[in-house]
């Protein structure tokens, strides 16, 4: 039995860090549309009536204060290497004030010698943290006791699950029972002690499946939209059989759009949490995402390889990185007149960029 768990373990984290190596060095972004949000252009305001250093893009998440709407989407976690890339996320994310979602903890829960590298509130004390399991592992055994050890183990703010169903299918260890997840997903909402929210990986949460699970309890939708990485296409890399590495391909474009994901949801939810992730780059697309209707933007891929570099020692230049997304958003506000995340989200100044 202990052989057994061992080399569960060992598949593990042989996949997590396949993952960030794919990640990282192969050619893995969603080849459809993109985004959406080069679909959208700001008017200009040429005379914006506010002061550049009065604009205030702070805001209130999970009863913390962050100094502007951003979230470092969730990652990895599981090994020693994965450790040091959530260390630097944690510090990076403490001292620019954005929130911290932490990689799949499926590991953590079934070998407590990997939890240290999801416990990061001693380097992001402040900020919110969310924990993360996979949705579909409550068909495989996992219930709120879970999802509880979870929270407890990140000492986290919330939990996000999250829905990986392509994935799952293309995965060799994939698990792709997703039969009565609604009901069980609202149950870990009824009886976890924190809130929680549903995010997908890459391919997109549309507004009847949102309205399906804020209902069950829900507190908060992160779109996970087309236009970044496809994790189909990472699932190829790892392919055992030339059946699904070939099919991946086929799925290269699959998806909606982040921007086309949150201006969904919002139109039919107007009420909801709803957290903009799925390609976003810059500032820019930071913008124009809460101009959309999303409450959060959220950065993932592209603030791997900084948090991935060996030689970065420590997490000045990673912080530094979402120093210029801050101040694009902020430049952003000013070229339309906005001095508030209020006004950015009130605006009618985002058009589209073509008929």
């Amino acid at each position: 039995m202990a052989d057994r768990m061992d080399a569960e373990h060992a598949v593990t984290a042989k996949r997590k860090g396949e993952h960030i190596r794919i990640c990282l060095q192969e050619q893995v972004h969603n080849t459809g549309a993109g985004t959406g949000f080069d679909g959208y252009r700001f008017r200009h305001q040429a005379l914006p009536e506010i002061d550049f250093r009065g604009i205030d893009p702070s805001v209130s998440f999970l009863g913390r204060r962050l100094s502007a709407p951003l979230l470092i989407s969730s990652m990895t976690g599981g090994t020693a290497e994965t450790a040091l890339i959530n260390e630097r996320l944690a510090a990076a994310a403490e001292a620019r004030g954005w929130a911290l979602g932490l990689g799949s903890m499926r590991a953590a829960i079934e070998n407590e010698a990997l939890a240290a590298s999801f416990r990061m509130r001693k380097l992001a004390p402040s900020v919110p943290i969310i924990a993360n399991l996979g949705a579909v592992q409550l068909n495989y055994g996992y219930g709120v006791e879970q999802c509880r050890r979870a929270v407890e183990l990140a000492e986290a703010d919330a939990l996000v699950l999250h829905l990986n169903s392509l994935q799952e299918v293309f995965q060799p260890e994939g698990n792709t029972d997703f039969r009565g997840l609604l009901h069980r997903i609202g149950e870990v909402c009824r009886w976890l002690d924190v809130p929680v929210g549903i995010k997908e990986v890459g391919w997109g949460i549309d507004a009847e499946t949102a309205a399906a699970l804020l209902e069950a309890g829900a507190s908060f939708i992160d779109v996970a939209g087309a236009g970044g990485t496809s994790w189909s296409q990472v699932e190829k890399y790892r392919a055992r059989d030339e059946l699904r590495a070939h099919a991946a391909g086929a799925f290269s474009d699959w998806g909606t759009p982040t921007a086309d994901c949150v201006r969904d949801i919002r139109a039919a939810l107007p009420d909801a949490a709803v957290i903009a992730s799925g390609g976003l780059a810059t500032g820019v697309d930071a913008a124009k995402a809460i101009a959309l209707g999303a409450d959060l933007a959220a950065f993932g891929r592209s603030l791997l390889a900084g948090a991935a570099d060996p030689e970065a020692g420590s997490a000045d230049a990673l912080a530094g990185q979402m120093a210029r997304i801050e101040f694009e958003l902020r430049a952003a506000m000013f070229g339309i007149g906005a001095d508030s995340i209020r006004r950015l989200r009130e605006t009618d100044r985002l058009v589209r960029a073509y008929p």
